[in-house]
């Protein structure tokens, strides 16, 4: 449009804007409207003129244009149209002579408080169709449904009941005038006036309401029930108008007419697109099946602008999409902007399942009879498909809905396809804001129609000749194109109306770019409306000569000036239109298409041209002729060539020679598969740890399965087999070793009519056992997802819905015991917006970090990134493979047989072709030139690989035809031609169908049979991997492949029916998945990268968060069912699966492969190199059964090179048994698949990845970001959670609450994913053992069993009493003698006490027990009992008030003057435990904790408050006492140091707390021993007092306290066997007690006041057995003891000792002349627990010079005062202990072994080292001392010695020429007035470098001692 014109008004366009501007500024009351040069001016694009303002010279210029761009004469697709009137659809009136803005109508205000929204009536209910669709709507007798049409809500029809009278009938005559409605949201009647009714309804309308312009429609209910839009009510105006419209068109139209949309209106450029659910549901009406329904459901198309500008105007072209800027809505404040994509019916047409085919599209009879029906059809709008089309052109063209509305199709419409496959991608979603800013858009940048329409231009014209439009790869497109926009205007900061395209330039745009396409293709415009595009493109598609070469695509352009732009595509292309139409159908609707055209014979033809080979002769006299020359004789069935001949006698008896190197069925688990176990147990571990009480493992004591796969007798054979193989069912003690073979069979459940009873029963078995923790296995989750509901409305295939049904069912979800583990390769349909799975019950499968990792490996899995990438390598014969000539072949015959589906027409040729290789390659050479390549490779390799070998092993080739009935008439045809042939010897082909098991013929069975060597008589071949080394053609049928695993001798896949209709990543995923593998290292090429398994998951092998101690265990130990003996070796377990990976570094020393010499080994087909056991730990096949475990390094002797291209060499006698090397199987596919596999190769084109994820999902936006392909697994979950949803007939569609927020993920239900074939099976059947290992372990506990040592040191005491006797009797007992010797097998490596005894010891036999590195304390596991002490992660019924949150708890002071001073105790009492206290009459003060009296018997309770201290085992410590007390009342206190409390307090809320005094936060053991007595004794004498003046005794108040470890776990009960004469060995037995039971014997023991101590036993597995011994000792006891706190009350435990303090007491206590008792037909076992409890400091510097410190010795934990040593941060009295044990050669030398010469201690027992003797002395009067007449000591130890020690006591001891004195006190001035005081100087030399202080700084209060030798 050049500038000359520019300027030329015609003055009747100026006096017309001029006219309405005034009009305008007159009605307006608020803007102020534009002034009228802006309008005629300063439009922001130039208005494109009317041709009535251009010159003539224009339009020859565009006929030229369009000439240039369309060279093909004949079939002009641009320049062919007939023009066609210009159809209105407005009223008479409104054809006014001026385009004017409308003028809003004066309304009356609505009455006050009523609603005014658009859509409702005033009363506030809703209206719209959409609501109402689906709802009975009573209306009296007389009255109609119609629907209104509101400016408003252009995309709504608001639904209207009339009297039938004052609507027109079908002549448009007849109607009353006037009006009579009722409204029938609320309910109202009587509206006598049109105006009155649109008030109420809110139509809120522009000009004046009229019936007849708004009531626009009839509706109708569909035969579901549904109310749609019928016909349009035929008011007088909808004659034709032709006689109106012709003057209008008197001007003859350009072919390039420039569009207009009028400014003013709310047209805006855009015309409505579609709603989601349009698309979802096929069409508006609600219905899925065709759109092509009873009454004409199309709308009018709608012009939303009530007065549209026909002739000149002001038309500001508004081709941005954006909504109109502010200056112009003072034009019409009346009608505000429609948003974009609002909804217009689509009519896809979508097969339903019948039994016509399905390519084509039935009318219903029904639309034939609506067009005979004087109903109103808008002119233009129709459009009438050719009859003969699809013959005639031999193209069945499909329409792609572009944007706008299709016209009516009638006629021949079953020879046209009608497709939104891009539909969605003109329809740009409204975003949240969040989302555009992660797509890089702003909410206004939205593509205009003309910008679609040019973009969908340039798509088509890119596509290859062998490329189908793509959904995904458009809507990409689309998005850059929008974030370019957006970038740009960021950028130049300017509105989006400079890059938009005028209507104008438009179709100038559209055929420049189609230009470049060389002819494929065309661009139509119209002026009037899509029908004329369409109608055309099919008129010249019809009458096209065959020679003419057609466009692939036609895009017709409707440049409507009322409308604005609408387009569709037709696509004409022979491969694209087939492609795109066969695409549309589900995998079951094209199965159903196929078997229908082979039922009704239309395959008739394509049969008749395959009976000839392809040098035309007849195929059948050929193989008979061959049959006869051949005679009775066949081809050798191995060891020799094609052309050798026996006769089939021979043949039979043939067998192999000698032993083939097959892989030898043993099952292993690798570490991979290891490492994925764990991570699922860990996830189980999570879920019951949430909190949310979804699964409570303690509860469980067993676990038990079922798998549930698809429909396949090979995977239920298969399955089974891995089960029988793992022995898991032995392993989890549900079958014996017997029966576990034959009782599998009820562990696996296939998907078949049977399930349900099946399922009942095990539904049952859960019932009925609720302390087994079953777990239900979906395997194969993804394969059937349709809903249970779905499936028996649409009577789908039988099977549909049926595992919705088990999984889903009310039972499943709700049973407290079941997990439900969902394993899949392609989990993507269970990964929408409405999953059932929560992402982080998602388990993905582990990847490698590291080259060194696999390095570690033997085997690398080979999956489908791993294929893709394969295409790099640039090796001779790729892995993925097209066969080009085949696909040509295709070609070629698609052309010919347009009617039938092609894969049909693939597989007839797929059958030839093999048939025709088979002849060529035995009898026929002239064949070899008519089979392509590929077929005749694969073939040959076939026959001739088992003429090479001595055994008659092979390959297997798997061809896969989908379709039964064409896979049956493969298997006829090629069995036929082997059999005619001779080759039925050679190899066999086999039917794979999932719904029938294998049947292999009887010699190869028996071939197989010698193969094995082993196997019994009646052994058949029942899974692929049982058919290793088979030469074998399998023919794979089926809808999906569902995970079988084959054997490695499978060489070859042969895909080349999967075509354009696997267009889901699931589909086609899962066919190739077919091919994935582990292959052996060296066979893939390039430098050995750790392969990308899809999933880049950093996963350290330790990965789980919640590791307890509980699971820090070894749980990969397979279960060896006793359970009380823990192999510490772990080794390779009882049923060979080597599962721990720890176990096996033992192996690890056997001589291990070296990689480089297995890289030049002999590059073969076959198995895994296995090692040595210790390196079996690696990757499966989903399989674990193919590995060869014989391998041993003795077969690298003859290894030749590697060779270099890709070949699979043939076995050689002399290499048969070399190492063979697992190679990847070689994969042919079809086009239309290896464009979408290889993509990673050029890198721009769509992969398989970004198609959409399954057929029962769809994606929630076209605007969304790129899957990338680097993400891993759990990127690509969290993406199709976010972007797909369900669809109605997917299971999981019923998941989605009325909210978003509300869906519900079930707790107890994990995903497995992981690639195909890469070990799943294995890793959940580990999962399921180390499940039951942990289960066990939660019931299980390790605990210390050692030996008592000491035990020659014993006292013989010869006083005993009756081994009868259930409590001592103190008149005896009193007179046994106390064993000083040390027992306890805890305190090994202490100093012995001193005793006769121990001075008779042998000193030379205590030197071999010096070792530096303490021993490792050995322990056992045991079954915990009902009786047990439990930590927190215990959970039950029972005890769970015990452990419950309890938040009114209250801390109480408890003030005591112990150690001089007043110490403030806390109290922290729960309000339930409250009883056991008394507090002051304001309930504000505690007073004292309530005791019983010693006469009080009570069966239901004990008698001695509990005191259990602990430190750092808030989680771990056994507090929970509830089993072990029986449930019975008891005072438990737990004594915790201030800053642990609040841990303690969160884990144990329930638990009285005594709270230890700040100063105490770093003290030892002995602190809080010293505290408990301390304050038991004080509230002794508390309660004597209280209970005194209630008239109690004192003495009768119970005095005893216990004082037990938080490590006691169980109590056991022994009793003695009275000794009989045949039985040499004394024994015993023990039962398991609780602790109840222990305390009340306890306590009942006669006078037991007079005991100070009593406690029991520790025990060790050796109780039992040893000889009877005294029923009661007196001895040390510990860990459990009850105190007497009256008798004790003046001894003390050292309140500052961090070791041995209970050993001082018990000295200390037994000295004093009081009763220490043990009980020895009790005993204690405690518990192995690895954290928290009495550890050492870790001693570090006070300051830190530097990070890196060489760690301190104990020698350095002391030093010379006053010196520079470096000062440490640790209490003092700690080092000083730690000291004196390491230091025993520098402090007492004389000592050293020396026990008849012990070293004295007075008043206190200190551990100074296992070589030296202590003999403890106490000074205090009257006290029981060890005799220790003539005894020489070897040295003196002094330690905070008090004023009872003086130096008439030292003089009484005699001490050895120079031994040795060590003095310790609290500082240099006592340390020096105690020297004076004891007078130690007479005897000891003192220097002055013998003084030492512990190594604290002053501050720390460092402790100060001397040593001396004696004179």
């Amino acid at each position: 449009m050049g500038n000359s014109y520019a300027g030329q008004l015609k003055s009747a366009r100026f006096e017309e804007a001029l006219h309405n501007s005034i009009e305008a500024s007159l009605r307006c009351s608020s803007v102020v409207p534009r002034p009228i040069f802006s309008q005629l001016y300063l439009d922001p694009d130039q208005p494109p003129f009317l041709p009535e303002d251009v010159k003539p010279k224009v339009e020859e210029l565009d006929k030229e244009l369009v000439h240039r761009y369309s060279q093909n004469g004949n079939l002009d697709f641009s320049t062919n149209q007939t023009v066609n009137e210009m159809e209105d659809e407005e009223e008479d009136e409104d054809m006014s002579d001026s385009s004017s803005p409308p003028i809003p109508y004066s309304q009356k205000p609505a009455p006050e408080g009523s609603c005014t929204t658009d859509g409702f009536c005033q009363a506030g209910k809703d209206l719209r169709l959409v609501s109402l669709c689906m709802e009975q709507i009573d209306i009296p007798a007389g009255f109609l449904l119609v629907g209104a049409k509101s400016p408003n809500l252009p995309e709504h029809i608001l639904v209207c009941a009339v009297d039938k009278r004052f609507l027109p009938d079908d002549h448009g005559k007849n109607a009353l005038l006037g009006f009579s409605g009722n409204c029938i949201g609320c309910g109202e009647r009587g509206f006598r006036y049109f105006t009155e009714f649109s008030n109420h309804i809110n139509l809120k309308l522009t000009t004046q309401p009229k019936k007849q312009k708004h009531l626009k429609y009839y509706l109708v209910r569909s035969s579901q029930g549904v109310l749609s839009k019928g016909p349009l009510i035929c008011w007088k105006e909808c004659r034709s108008r032709q006689s109106s419209a012709a003057s209008l068109s008197a001007k003859p139209n350009s072919s390039v007419s420039p569009s207009t949309t009028p400014e003013g209106g709310s047209a805006n450029g855009y015309k409505s697109g579609f709603t989601q659910t349009d698309v979802a549901n096929g069409n508006a009406n609600g219905g899925r099946n065709n759109v092509l329904s009873s009454t004409v459901s199309r709308p009018m198309p709608h012009s939303t602008s009530p007065s549209p500008g026909c002739a000149a105007g002001d038309q500001a072209s508004m081709s941005s999409s954006g909504p109109p800027k502010k200056r112009h809505r003072g034009w019409s404040p009346g009608s505000p902007v429609p948003p974009p994509g609002l909804a217009a019916p689509v009519p896809t047409i979508r097969p339903s399942s019948r039994t016509e085919p399905l390519l084509s599209v039935p009318v219903p009879q029904s639309m034939l009879t609506g067009i005979l029906q004087p109903q109103p059809i808008p002119a233009g709008e129709t459009v009438i498909v050719p009859e003969n089309l699809l013959n005639n052109s031999g193209v069945r063209p499909v329409i792609l809905i572009g944007y706008g509305t299709l016209p009516y199709f009638y006629g021949n419409v079953g020879d046209i396809v009608v497709s939104p496959l891009l539909v969605n991608c003109y329809k740009i979603p409204q975003l949240e804001n969040k989302d555009l800013d992660l797509l890089g858009l702003t909410s206004s940048q939205l593509l205009s129609v003309e910008n679609m329409i040019l973009l969908t231009i340039q798509y088509l014209v890119q596509l290859g000749p062998d490329q189908i439009p793509l959904r995904e790869e458009f809507e990409q497109i689309m998005l850059k194109a929008m974030q370019e926009l957006t970038l740009r205007e960021r950028s130049v900061q300017m509105s989006a109306q400079c890059i938009s395209v005028s209507p104008g330039q438009l179709p100038w745009l559209a055929r420049l770019i189609a230009s470049v396409s060389r002819d494929l293709v065309h661009v139509v415009v119209t002026q009037n409306s899509l029908a004329e595009g369409i109608s055309e493109t099919l008129r010249s598609l019809n009458e096209m000569k065959h020679q003419q070469k057609l466009p692939d695509y036609v895009v017709a352009i409707c440049a409507s000036k009322i409308r604005g732009n609408e387009f569709c595509v037709v696509v004409l292309g022979q491969y694209q239109s087939r492609a795109l139409a066969e695409s549309m159908l589900t995998t079951s609707e094209f199965l159903k298409e196929i078997s229908y055209e082979l039922i009704t014979g239309k395959v008739s033809f394509l049969a008749s041209h395959f009976k000839n080979t392809s040098l035309g002769d007849d195929l059948d006299k050929l193989l008979e002729k061959m049959l006869q020359q051949r005679g009775e004789s066949v081809i050798i069935p191995f060891n020799g060539d094609v052309s050798e001949c026996v006769s089939s006698q021979e043949a039979i008896a043939m067998v192999s020679t000698q032993e083939p190197d097959l892989d030898v069925d043993t099952f292993q688990i690798y570490q991979p598969q290891l490492t994925v176990a764990r991570k699922l147990l860990s996830q189980v571990c999570a879920i019951a740890d949430s909190g949310n009480q979804s699964l409570d493992l303690g509860h469980f004591s067993k676990v038990d399965f079922i798998v549930i796969v698809p429909r396949s007798e090979v995977l239920v054979q298969q399955t089974l087999q891995r089960i029988r193989q793992s022995g898991v069912l032995v392993d989890l003690g549900l079958e014996d070793n017997g029966t576990a073979y034959q009782r599998a069979e009820k562990y696996v459940v296939r998907l078949d009519n049977e399930i349900q009873t099946k399922f009942e029963v095990f539904m049952r078995r859960v019932k009925q056992n609720p302390y087994t923790l079953f777990v239900l296995v979906h395997d194969n989750a993804h394969v059937d997802l349709t809903s249970a509901i779905s499936s028996s409305l649409s009577h789908g295939e039988p099977s549909h819905g049926l595992a919705d049904r088990v999984i889903n069912c009310r039972e499943v979800l709700e049973a407290f015991n079941l997990l439900v583990l969902q394993v899949s390769s392609f989990p993507y349909a269970l990964q929408t917006q409405q999953s059932r799975i929560s992402s982080s019950n998602e388990v993905h499968w582990i990847q490698f970090d590291t080259v060194d990792d696999a390095a570690s490996e033997d085997k690398l899995y080979f999956g489908l990134n791993e294929y893709s990438k394969s295409l790099q390598w640039g090796v001779t014969s790729p892995l993925l493979r097209c066969d080009e000539t085949f696909e040509k072949m295709v070609n070629t015959l698609l052309e010919r047989y347009p009617r039938l589906h092609s894969m049909v027409i693939r597989c007839y040729l797929l059958i030839q072709q093999y048939s025709q290789a088979l002849m060529a390659l035995t009898t026929m050479a002239s064949l070899r030139d008519h089979s392509t390549p590929e077929t005749l490779s694969i073939m040959d390799d076939l026959i001739t690989s088992p003429g090479k070998d001595k055994n008659g092993c092979g390959h297997m080739l798997v061809i896969r035809v989908p379709s039964v009935q064409l896979a049956m008439l493969a298997k006829e045809r090629l069995q036929e031609v082997r059999d005619k042939l001779g080759l039925q010897y050679r190899f066999e082909i086999l039917l794979g169908n999932p719904a029938s098991e294998l049947t292999v013929a009887k010699h190869f069975v028996t071939r197989l049979k010698a193969w094995r060597g082993n196997e019994q008589d009646d052994w058949i071949p029942r899974t692929y991997q049982d058919l290793e080394g088979l030469p074998c053609i399998v023919i794979l049928t089926g809808k999906d492949p569902l995970g079988e695993t084959f054997p490695r001798s499978l060489k070859y896949c042969d895909l080349r029916l999967i075509d354009s209709s696997y267009l889901t990543r699931t589909a086609l995923e899962q066919e190739v998945g077919l091919a994935c593998c582990y292959v052996s290292k060296e066979a893939i090429r390039g430098p050995i990268v750790a392969l990308d398994l899809s999933e880049k998951e950093h996963e350290k092998a330790n990965g789980s968060e919640n590791d307890s101690d509980e699971l820090l265990i070894d749980l990969d130990r397979p279960q060896s069912n006793s359970s009380a003996v823990t192999g510490t070796s772990g080794s390779l377990a009882d049923n060979g699966v080597s599962s721990s990976s720890a176990a096996d570094k033992c192996q690890k020393q056997a001589p291990s492969l070296n990689f480089q010499t297995v890289a030049h080994s002999s590059v073969d087909e076959g198995t895994y190199p296995s090692f040595t056991a210790g390196e079996t730990l690696k990757q499966e096949c989903d399989s674990l059964g193919n590995q060869m475990a014989s391998s041993t390094t003795s077969k690298l002797s003859s290894l030749p090179s590697v060779s270099q291209t890709f070949r699979w060499p043939a076995h050689s006698a002399k290499d048969t048994k070399a190492l063979r090397v697992a190679l990847p199987r070689i994969v042919i596919l079809s086009k239309a698949a290896y464009c979408l596999l290889s993509s990673q190769k050029s890198g721009n084109l769509p992969s398989s990845s970004s198609l959409l994820p399954h057929a029962d999902v769809s994606w929630l936006s076209s605007l969304r970001p790129l899957l990338h392909k680097d993400m891993n697994s759990e990127e690509q979950s969290l993406y199709y959670r976010q972007w797909t949803t369900a669809r109605q007939h997917h299971a999981d569609f019923s998941n989605q609450g009325e909210a978003s927020g509300s869906r519900s993920f079930h707790p107890r239900r994990l995903l497995l994913t992981g690639p195909p074939q890469v070990g799943k099976t294995g890793s959940y059947l580990q999962f399921l053992r180390i499940l039951f290992r942990m289960l066990i372990r939660l019931l299980e506990v390790d605990v210390y069993d050692e030996e008592e040592i000491n035990a020659h040191h014993t006292e013989n005491s010869e006083i005993t009493q009756s081994s009868n006797d259930h409590w001592p009797d103190i008149e005896i007992f009193s007179k046994m003698s106390f064993d000083l010797s040390v027992h306890d097998p805890k305190y090994r490596t202490i100093s012995p006490v001193y005793t006769e005894q121990l001075s008779r010891v042998k000193q030379e036999a205590r030197k071999e027990t010096k070792s530096e590195e303490p021993k490792k304390r050995e322990t056992v596991s045991m079954m915990l009992t009902k009786y047990a002490a439990y930590n927190t992660f215990h959970h039950c019924e029972q005890c769970h008030q015990y452990m419950d949150l309890n938040p009114a708890a209250q801390a109480f002071t408890f003030s005591s003057s112990m150690l001089g001073e007043e110490v403030q105790l806390h109290f922290i009492i729960p309000k339930s435990k409250e009883n056991h206290f008394v507090f002051s009459k304001q309930g504000k003060h505690l007073e004292s904790m309530r005791l019983p009296l010693v006469s009080d018997k009570n069966l239901n309770a004990v008698k001695s408050p509990i005191f259990t201290p602990s430190s750092g085992r808030h989680e771990h410590g056994l507090l929970n006492l509830y089993h072990a007390m029986e449930g019975i009342s008891h005072l438990h206190l737990l004594v915790v140091k201030e800053y642990e409390m609040p841990l303690y307090r969160k884990y144990w809320p329930n638990h009285i707390m005594l709270v230890l005094p700040g100063m105490f936060n770093n003290a030892g053991v002995g602190a809080a021993r010293f505290l408990i007595k301390e304050l038991s004794y004080h509230n002794l004498e508390l309660e004597r007092n209280r209970l005194e003046e209630l008239g109690v005794k004192r003495q009768c108040v119970w005095p005893f306290i216990v004082v037990m470890d938080d490590s006691c776990v169980l109590w056991n009960m022994h009793s003695v066997h009275e000794q009989s004469s045949q039985s040499l060995e004394p024994g015993g037995s023990s039962k398991n007690v609780s602790l109840k039971s222990v305390l009340q014997h306890i306590e009942a023991t006669p006078k037991i006041v007079h005991y100070a101590i009593l406690g029991v036993q520790k025990w060790n597995s050796k109780l039992n057995a040893r000889k009877a011994k005294a029923p009661f000792s007196r001895c040390h006891v510990r860990d459990f003891i009850l105190l007497n706190i009256d008798l004790t009350q003046n001894v003390q435990y050292d309140l500052n000792r961090y070791f041995c303090e209970d050993v001082d007491f018990n000295l200390r206590t037994n000295s004093s002349g009081l009763l220490i008792c043990r009980f020895n037909n009790f005993s204690v076992m405690k518990k192995h627990i690895q954290v928290g409890g009495q550890k050492d400091f870790v001693v570090k510097p006070k300051i830190m010079v530097s990070d890196s410190l060489a760690p301190i010795l104990p020698l350095q934990y002391v030093c010379a005062p006053d010196s520079e040593h470096t000062l440490l941060a640790a209490p003092s009295q700690f080092l000083l202990e730690k000291f004196l044990q390491h230091a025993t050669y520098k402090l007492f030398p004389q000592a050293i072994h020396n026990f008849k010469n012990p070293v004295l201690a007075i008043d206190c027992y200190l551990n100074i080292g296992l070589e030296v003797a202590i003999c403890y002395i106490s000074s205090r009067p009257h006290s029981v001392n060890v005799n220790c007449e003539g005894v020489f000591f070897s040295g003196l130890l002094l330690y905070l010695c008090d004023s009872f020690v003086g130096a008439d006591l030292l003089k009484r001891f005699r001490f050895l020429k120079g031994a040795t004195l060590c003095v310790i006190c609290q500082d240099r001035s006592s340390l020096r007035q105690t020297i004076v005081r004891l007078e130690l100087e007479d005897e000891w030399q003192f220097r002055l470098r013998d003084e030492f202080q512990t190594a604290n700084s002053s501050d720390d209060k460092p402790l100060y001692f001397l040593t001396g030798r004696h004179i």
